[in-house]
């Protein structure tokens, strides 16, 4: 469920447990451990439905007894070194995505140049004039499709991941409320 204020987008999640948001076999102390799965998942649903100029607010419900434990202190921590790791962690994927485009675009263009080159070579050749043009055209395609690659990364591929990262850094950096229920947990 979520509510918006005036200077927040809000995401509300419900536990009986604060290590319900983690990952219960990740052996590390709990402020390191991974977000559970399901929990990342409807966070992370959450946060991409609201608006993205709002700064977001994360209010966590749970009983009374969890909001006083030791934990409670070191969740928003932990959630935001969770959410920091993960915007790290995608942006290492797009900065090897545009490693992988600059490496594309050097052997494409390399490509499109030795294929313009033949082609420019049988224009001048003895080769019969229907079958020389019909392979000087082939070249040509060819030297345009090997580029098809990274003029796809550079216009197209990078926008979901530098949305993802830029998501992961708004969570990273929510607000994180505990509301304690009055009623205890079955």
């Amino acid at each position: 469920m979520t509510r918006q204020t005036l200077a927040h987008a809000t995401i509300e999640v419900r536990v009986d447990e604060i290590t319900q948001l983690f990952n219960t076999l990740d052996p590390v102390p709990f402020h390191e451990r991974d977000l559970d799965q399901d929990a990342e998942e409807f966070i992370v649903g959450w946060a991409r439905e609201l608006p993205r100029n709002r700064p977001l607010r994360l209010v966590i419900h749970l009983p009374k007894r969890e909001a006083e434990s030791e934990k409670a202190p070191k969740l928003r921590e932990a959630l935001s070194r969770y959410f920091s790791y993960r915007a790290e962690m995608v942006g290492r994927e797009l900065s090897e995505m545009f490693r992988i485009g600059r490496l594309s675009l050097a052997i494409g263009i390399s490509v499109l140049a030795v294929c313009t080159l033949a082609r420019a070579l049988l224009h001048h050749s003895i080769v019969e004039r229907q079958l020389g043009g019909f392979v000087g055209e082939g070249l040509l395609i060819l030297g345009w499709v090997a580029n098809w690659r990274p003029i796809e990364i550079f216009l197209y591929s990078w926008w979901p991941l530098a949305r993802t990262r830029n998501l992961y850094r708004r969570l990273a950096a929510a607000e994180v409320v505990l509301e304690a229920d009055a009623q205890t947990a079955r």
